[in-house]
């Protein structure tokens, strides 16, 4: 009878352990997507920034402003990866 209770109950826990893999790949997801988020706020933010700056426009100025472009660039292609290895971990 004990061979019973547990063939049941393996069924339940492969449902729970792929709801919890879902769960985890919806929150990676959700916090990847937050990241996102905050670097087109900083991209949104520094267009009105060199905007509201055009009139005062001078070589290191620019090089600042390109330096900044450069590094949302690598946040959002590091955003990128992490998201490839987190789909990468769930292929089946």
């Amino acid at each position: 009878m004990g061979k019973d209770k547990n063939q049941n109950n393996q069924p339940s826990d492969s449902l729970d352990l792929y709801v919890a893999k879902l769960a985890f790949i919806g929150a990676s997801i959700a916090t990847l997507g937050d990241g996102l988020s905050a670097v087109a706020a900083g991209i949104a933010l520094e267009a009105l920034e060199k905007k509201e700056q055009s009139n005062n426009k001078s070589p290191q100025n620019q090089n600042g402003q390109s330096k900044q472009l450069e590094k949302m660039q690598k946040q959002i292609d590091d955003l990128i990866n992490e998201l490839n290895q987190v789909k990468k971990m769930f292929r089946w």
